[in-house]
């Protein structure tokens, strides 16, 4: 079956969890520059999620540029990701609105790990079914940027609860690793 609908959906739910998220925050009730340091919190954990949405969103949709047709299991695979980005909203405003408590943090990287995997199954379900010597499959490669980053969250998941805010750190190092755009299955389609 065509990939469109797939596609299109996807694109709908990550716009609603962006939706969500940005109503989530709360507008101060003085006009002042003081009124905003309450909502500090909350605003920084909803950037550095809209981060994530973005990411992941971007690098979606070159996956699927690499990709004719989709199966029942790929369809599967894709709601298994969304189901994780999805919980975003959540995990963003527990952390954000306990000023970044250890458990809130634990919880946000557990979600970001999760989606991670989630979309690392997605992408071998899609070369599964495009083949091994598909133009997906020699793009995506090894994915060193991906395994890094699962390896990253695992060491910060318990990190959380020794030094929040080393935890935090190496999640906007994932962030940051992936705000380089992946050129790789771009570069495989243009050959």
């Amino acid at each position: 079956m065509s990939k469109n609908r797939m596609e299109a959906f996807s694109d709908g739910v990550l716009a609603i969890i962006i939706t969500i998220m940005v109503l989530e925050l709360a507008v101060p009730q003085e006009p002042t520059l003081d009124a905003l340091l309450p909502v500090a919190p909350v605003f920084l954990s909803y950037v550095l999620s809209f981060i994530f949405l973005g990411i992941y969103w971007s690098n979606h949709h070159h996956l699927l540029q690499a990709v004719r047709t989709v199966d029942g299991r790929i369809l599967w695979a894709n709601l298994h990701l969304l189901f994780w980005l999805s919980l975003v909203p959540f995990t963003t405003a527990w952390m954000g609105e306990n000023n970044f408590a250890a458990l809130p943090v634990a919880l946000y990287g557990a979600n970001l790990l999760l989606a991670a995997i989630a979309y690392y199954l997605l992408t071998r379900t899609l070369i599964a079914r495009q083949g091994d010597d598909s133009v997906l499959a020699r793009a995506v490669g090894r994915d060193v940027k991906g395994a890094i980053s699962t390896l990253i969250y695992l060491v910060a998941l318990p990190l959380a609860f020794a030094n929040r805010w080393l935890s935090v750190a190496l999640y906007v190092l994932v962030a940051v690793m992936w705000l380089v755009p992946d050129r790789r299955i771009e570069d495989t389609l243009g050959r």
